[in-house]
């Protein structure tokens, strides 16, 4: 009796701790996606999915090994486009730079051109790549473009501790097995940091990329923007955005996302 009594506390406890683990299993996955979802929301929710375009001015840095090596004052248009092109990326922009705005950056789904006074100059292989990288795992990008792409997770990978800050973590992986490491703030559940890797196809080496979000604030229509942002390689800052202004849905000059009529097409440099 005492055997059949001991047999019957021993399964019972078994099937808890079965069924604790699966349930432990099943937790990140749903979590996943939860703290994606109120992410969206915080964010701003249908307005932020369907925000058409924006305008960022503000003060750019660029740093060499933490050094500054470049610094200038920016408007930059953004348009989002309503699909996603095969073999592009689902943004136009335009980087004015100056305080004349006398040269600039133009971005397009796939090519991109440094414009100045002498002509438009298709971008180098190398800084093209970047962009590409740099947008596609940019977790406002993917909320915004990509969060219904084919193929794409969510997992949960815990709640820390990030800089004083309480944050829910969440892998987002897509079809190409590539991973953004995305820290949400418990309280707000905006993004203030991300984190990537990727192995350079020239010389094989294996870099790391972070990128934090900071100043939040309402663009327009309930859209929540960062106002700062700091970029990082391998530990050293890259660049640095100081928005003094960014509004969403505004009429946005004619022929941004062209080239100037009668440029002069220069050669790439190589």
């Amino acid at each position: 009796m005492k055997h059949s009594v001991k047999l019957a506390v021993v399964v019972a406890v078994c099937s808890l701790a079965v069924a604790s683990l699966s349930s432990t299993a099943q937790a990140p996955a749903n979590k996943g996606q939860e703290v994606i979802d109120r992410a969206i929301a915080a964010l701003g929710g249908d307005h932020f999915l369907g925000m058409k375009n924006r305008v960022a001015k503000g003060r750019i840095y660029s740093f060499f090994h933490d050094e500054l090596s470049g610094f200038d004052v920016t408007t930059t248009y953004t348009e989002y486009l309503p699909q996603v092109p095969p073999n592009g990326l689902g943004i136009r922009e335009r980087e004015v730079l100056g305080k004349k705005q006398d040269y600039s950056y133009l971005f397009l789904p796939d090519q991109a051109w440094d414009i100045t006074f002498r002509g438009a100059r298709p971008i180098d292989d190398d800084a093209w790549n970047r962009y590409v990288r740099t947008t596609e795992n940019d977790v406002l990008y993917i909320l915004k473009v990509r969060h219904n792409e084919p193929g794409l997770q969510y997992d949960y990978a815990g709640s820390e501790v990030y800089l004083s800050a309480h944050v829910e973590v969440v892998d987002i992986t897509d079809a190409k097995d590539r991973t953004v490491r995305v820290y949400f703030d418990h309280n707000t559940f905006l993004p203030i940091r991300e984190t990537f890797a990727w192995q350079d196809s020239q010389t094989r080496e294996h870099n790391d990329e972070e990128i934090d979000y900071d100043k939040w604030r309402d663009a327009g229509e309930g859209v929540m923007w960062p106002f700062t942002i700091e970029r990082q390689r391998n530990g050293y800052k890259t660049y640095q955005m100081f928005a003094s202004r960014v509004d969403v849905n505004q009429p946005i000059p004619p022929k941004t996302f062209e080239l100037p009529p009668g440029a002069k097409i220069l050669k790439k440099v190589s």
